[in-house]
């Protein structure tokens, strides 16, 4: 078995991902025309379909794409491509799921007119989590101070589009100085978010969470842990907006993506948090986890191979 092996899967044409699928004329390629989304599983079920899905076709409507697939033949396809996966890839594990979705290809230009037909491009693999000893001693962060997150008034960041030149950016300055992962700012100096994650703090047994309004994705596993996780654990929760120079008052900080769920955050910079087994992060985590378990018992209709 090849443990590294990605599984891909062209407009219902299944492949290697090493393979060549889409024409250099492809929107997605040429101006990022595109949106996507990523689940994962959790004991081998597809977790938050269907708020994934919700979250995929309101991408699609921002960027006025026609999705000309039904959400059950995409869950099919990903059937399927989970299915030749575990042929190579081997079955150990969890899996990732990425669903990329471009306008298509046709003429080179700006025009949306000038696309052809949408195109989709699946890609699993081993769902990649983070090692205990990452989880125990927990992520170091850095503010982004060269660039800000885009205005929403622009290119909104809550459309999760194909477009993360701003995301790769600030990450890459960030991994610069040593960081694992980057706190992007607002024009207004307000904090948002990390590259690929919503990120949570905690002052005096209270979670604050950047707001919406600030400009930023709304994660799924953000979503849940406002709706659901955080009032099962009996954790209140407040949506507010933060700068950086509020860091010192806090007691911890964590980040939450789709990926790997909740992670405890050790520093920012020169402010340090708390990763210990008994923060409200862990107790958090634990119950996101609890969660999942659920989630998986009672929707046995999203197991995949």
């Amino acid at each position: 078995m090849i443990s590294d092996y990605i599984q891909a899967n062209t407009n219902g044409r299944l492949h290697d991902a090493r393979e060549p699928s889409i024409s250099p004329l492809n929107r997605g390629f040429l101006y990022g025309d595109a949106i996507y989304e990523v689940w994962r599983t959790y004991h081998g079920v597809l977790f938050a379909w269907d708020e994934h899905w919700d979250r995929l076709a309101g991408s699609a409507k921002s960027l006025a794409l026609a999705l000309p697939w039904s959400k059950a033949h995409i869950f099919e396809e990903i059937r399927r491509t989970v299915a030749e996966y575990a042929k190579h890839g081997g079955s150990a594990g969890e899996v990732y799921v990425r669903l990329q979705i471009t306008r298509g290809g046709g003429p080179i230009g700006l025009d949306p007119a000038l696309a052809d037909e949408p195109d989709f491009v699946l890609i699993v693999r081993r769902n990649q989590d983070l090692s205990e000893e990452q989880l125990r001693s927990g992520l170091r962060l850095s503010v982004a101070r060269t660039l800000c997150r885009n205005d929403r008034r622009t290119l909104d960041p809550s459309w999760k589009t194909g477009n993360y030149l701003n995301n790769l950016l600030c990450l890459r300055e960030a991994r610069g100085r040593g960081a694992d992962e980057v706190v992007i700012t607002n024009l207004a100096g307000e904090i948002t978010e990390a590259a690929v994650s919503n990120i949570h703090f905690v002052r005096d047994g209270v979670v604050l969470t950047p707001a919406m309004a600030s400009g930023l994705l709304g994660g799924i596993t953000r979503k849940l842990l406002i709706e659901q996780v955080a009032p099962a654990a009996g954790v209140p929760l407040r949506e507010v907006r933060l700068k950086p120079a509020e860091l010192p008052d806090m007691q911890e900080c964590f980040l939450s993506s789709t990926t790997k769920d909740l992670v405890p955050v050790a520093a920012i910079d020169g402010d340090h948090f708390d990763v210990s087994q008994g923060s409200v992060t862990r107790r958090l985590k634990t119950a996101f986890a609890e969660y999942a378990r659920v989630y998986a018992e009672t929707r046995p209709e999203l197991r995949l191979p």
